[in-house]
């Protein structure tokens, strides 16, 4: 099995090819230098349809992905932009992470599930990143949650009842039995 196959697999990357592995200068983090396969490039983040590059936008790009034990990792790749016709100039889309995120997929899919299986705080700490942070990745991975499902689709019928406009409000139907057992005593 070849080096780029394995770091691919620990990272659990596809679509992805694995140009170079490195250790930083401050030897506790590993940058995995990686770039898109050709049928995943230019393609808008919003609606994944084929666009033209518009420009190579501010350069190279990182990721915080999951860590290995005690090591930082971050993927880093080039981070184009595209000229989609319904949704503008955008950074083009990337198999690995969300749009608008410095994070990986997996990374924010394990701190989402953190966050509703434990505190905000033990999820920052854990994942070593800012509480605020947990917050927007649990946004965003809602909001992807949210619109890839119909949360009304297999309704057939909405059911109401009693409805009170402000604290402390009598509904209709009381307010009515009261005043027909007001008007049968004498």
């Amino acid at each position: 099995m070849r080096p780029t196959r394995v770091w691919k697999k620990l990272l659990g990357l596809s679509r992805v090819v694995v140009e170079a592995v490195d250790f930083a200068e401050e030897g506790d983090t590993l940058v995995v230098s990686l770039r898109s396969k050709a049928r995943e490039r230019k393609r808008c983040p919003h609606c994944r349809r084929r666009c033209p590059g518009y420009d190579w936008g501010e350069g190279r790009r990182r990721w915080r992905a999951l860590d290995l034990g005690t090591t930082f990792c971050f993927l880093e790749a080039e981070a184009p932009r595209v000229e989609c016709a319904e949704h503008g100039v955008v950074v083009a889309a990337v198999p690995w992470a969300r749009h608008d995120s410095s994070f990986t997929r997996s990374f924010e899919d394990q701190a989402a599930w953190l966050a509703v299986n434990t505190s905000k705080t033990a999820v920052a700490e854990l994942m070593r990143i800012a509480w605020r942070t947990v917050g927007w990745i649990c946004a965003r991975v809602t909001a992807e949650a949210t619109a890839a499902r119909d949360l009304l689709g297999g309704l057939r019928r909405i059911g109401i009842d009693e409805i009170s406009v402000r604290k402390g409000q009598r509904s209709a139907s009381r307010r009515q039995r009261n005043r027909c057992t007001e008007m049968e005593d004498p």
